[in-house]
């Protein structure tokens, strides 16, 4: 069947090289693509198949341990391998083969190629010489050889590759060890040998190329083979150019004309972009339901005016996902798909999300596109997202949900229960983003609990905060306001730097649940009780300094609540008697001298045990400090006596005595 391709493996080594650039990217996502495209360097080598005809038949192979060829004992097809349905034909028992090749290409393609189906295999009745003994190997079919990975044919060295051991060990196939590792009290026996030796050594059993290291003999041999005609050294990769025709009505019409005449002829500028019909009858058929659309596909060649067909075919829906977001830039444009220009002011992407489903051919195709729309001068950047996050999946009774499990959470009612605020927020604290969410409703319901308690709290101050304005910050406080002021610039530090750059949405949920409890607290203290009633404390009956300290808490953490509640949020801060709504508001900036604590708590040691804590002054000396750990009473319980050696202070942090004697 004809299909339609792009040629990403033009690109890929530059798709390879680009992965060091990207830093902010999770580093499984980087090595799932490197894994998907795949680079090895090896060899190609030509095994000559034993067969009756003029015409010679080769089989090549795709190694990257040419070193190893001379302990190649067995060459393996893949089932769906060329050769594979013409030694089928002529085999004695041409059905009994066959069953047993559809067998194998019957099997899941990934479970041949993990392993998850048992390695299996059988033996063709064919011959092919290896090139570099000149010896006969049997020709056998394996299910764990794959057709699109590599040739599809692979020489087995059972020696000193594990797959290959097992599978020669299970048919009883020859193991013949050709690498004698440098450093063996006795030599690897393919006889004896319980697994495949895949190290370094010196090689052995393989003619003039004994006696060379595994370092340099892969050059040497791949040379060898090239002056031989039997092979070449090469770069190979995993990657394989995307097919994006698709048999289908649903998806972007494939811009060409098909003229007997005058070949493939692409559609006219000025007729683009084809539309779908807004009709079709879908019958089931295996050929495309645009196909059965006369009107859609007679249409004249756009070169010789002839009868001509449009190509029915639909690209992949990962054509139109892999640049959407620079058709975000300019979305009205209806002359090109975007103003470079505008991409220009907006790309490259500063922080994408998107599912862990999506590590490989939705980000690769992206990171592609970006290739060639850089190539055609429509961007200037190297990389389509500067930054990613891949979030976790949503499991329910430790699956993930899904309409076939039936363990699926309907989200309108959660709404209906509990308002979207409460599940927005259950979803950011439940678990890190990137992590897997276990969903419970209890953590819901406490989620909802939690936005009841911010709007009994913003609700019941609000008359006295709502008349704050100015320097919030400039009266003398005690120490119970400095408290709250100090927890307020903390958490606006901490709310902060979790959302950027760090992207810990749970623990800045938490820090702003401590700063409601902190709150409350501060409230009791000033006989403020935030599940009163706000007619209970005017705001003439409050000072100057509790409501400055109160209404700079309660704005930030209104602001701060809103990107996870911003229903909620947007209420509250209109109860407020803010102006202009949260989107004129600005993001809240901490002091760091106000959020410096007046004390801390240092541990001390004796001997590397804790024995005791010191609440002292963050600015206290390391003289100071050494002086108030030998005199605390815990402390000279296990210090008396005894000879203090050194006293051992790490700023802000620990005190360790080293004491001697009983």
């Amino acid at each position: 069947m004809e299909q339609w391709f792009l040629r990403i493996t033009r690109y890929a080594d530059d798709l390879l090289d680009g992965i060091e650039t990207l830093d902010a990217w999770p580093d499984k996502v980087l090595t799932m693509q490197r894994n998907w495209i795949g680079r090895s360097e090896g060899a190609r080598v030509r095994f000559s198949v034993d067969v009756d005809g003029a015409e010679p038949v080769y089989i090549e192979v795709f190694t990257t341990r040419i070193d190893t060829i001379f302990g190649a004992t067995v060459v393996l097809l893949a089932p769906e391998h060329e050769l594979v349905d013409r030694f089928a034909v002529e085999a004695p028992d041409p059905e009994g083969f066959g069953r047993r090749v559809q067998q194998f290409r019957s099997q899941d393609r990934t479970d041949r190629l993990t392993g998850a189906v048992e390695k299996e295999g059988f033996d063709t009745g064919r011959t092919a010489q290896n090139p570099f003994t000149g010896e006969g190997v049997p020709i056998w079919v394996a299910n764990f050889v794959l057709a699109d990975y590599g040739t599809g044919a692979v020489m087995a060295v059972p020696a000193h590759d594990q797959r290959d051991f097992e599978f020669a060990r299970k048919y009883g196939l020859p193991v013949q060890v050709v690498i004698q590792p440098a450093d063996a009290s006795e030599p690897v026996d393919g006889a004896t040998m319980e697994s495949a030796y895949a190290g370094p050594g010196t090689l052995v059993h393989s003619g003039e190329f004994t006696g060379r290291s595994t370092e340099d003999a892969a050059a040497f041999m791949a040379t060898a083979a090239e002056a031989r005609g039997v092979g070449q050294a090469t770069v190979q990769f995993r990657l394989k150019d995307w097919g994006v025709s698709r048999q289908r009505y649903w998806g972007t019409p494939i811009p060409i004309i098909h003229c007997p005449a005058c070949g493939l002829q692409p559609v006219p500028y000025a007729d683009l972009p084809v539309e779908l019909p807004d009709v079709v009858e879908f019958t089931g058929r295996g050929d495309s339901p645009l196909a059965q659309i006369p009107e859609f596909v007679n249409v004249a060649c756009p070169s010789c005016g002839g009868a001509a067909r449009r190509e029915t075919d639909t690209m992949d829906t990962f054509f139109d996902s892999s640049w959407y977001f620079y058709r975000y830039c300019d979305p009205t444009n209806e002359t090109e798909p975007f103003d470079p220009e505008r991409v220009r002011y907006w790309a490259p992407v500063d922080f994408y999300i998107g599912g862990v489903e999506h590590e490989i051919l939705h980000l690769i195709y992206s990171r592609f596109f970006c290739r060639v729309f850089k190539d055609l001068g429509r961007v200037v950047h190297d990389e389509p997202f500067t930054k990613l996050l891949t979030q976790g999946m949503v499991l329910r009774d430790g699956a993930v949900m899904s309409k076939s499990k039936g363990n699926v959470v309907d989200p309108d009612k959660m709404v209906a229960r509990f308002g979207a605020d409460a599940l927005r927020l259950y979803e950011m604290f439940v678990a890190p983003p990137e992590k897997e969410l276990e969903w419970t409703d209890t953590g819901l319901e406490g989620s909802y609990r939690f936005l009841n308690r911010v709007w009994r709290l913003v609700t019941a101050v609000a008359p006295v905060v709502a008349a704050v304005s100015g320097d919030r910050g400039s009266l003398p406080l005690d120490a119970g306001h400095r408290a709250l002021r100090r927890k307020t610039h903390q958490s606006i530090r901490r709310v902060s730097s979790d959302l950027d750059p760090r992207v810990h949405l749970n623990t800045a949920v938490s820090a702003l649940m401590e700063l409601v409890n902190d709150l409350y607290a501060f409230c009791e203290q000033q006989g403020l009780a935030p599940h009163g009633t706000t007619e209970a404390y005017p705001a003439d009956h409050v000072s100057g300094q509790t409501a400055g300290v109160l209404a700079e808490a309660v704005d930030a953490l209104v602001l701060m609540l809103s990107p996870f509640a911003p229903h909620l949020c947007e209420e509250l801060w209109e109860h407020l008697g803010r102006q202009g709504g949260l989107v004129t508001a600005t993001w809240p900036e901490f002091d760091p001298d106000v959020a410096r604590a007046d004390e801390i708590v240092v541990p001390v040691q004796v001997n590397g045990k804790l024995r005791g804590r010191l609440t002292v002054a963050t600015d206290i000396s390391d003289d100071a400090l050494r002086a108030a750990a030998r005199a605390d009473p815990s402390v000279q319980s296990h210090t008396d006596g005894r000879t203090i050696a050194r006293v051992v202070v790490v700023r802000r942090q620990l005190v360790n005595i080293v004491v001697k004697g009983a």
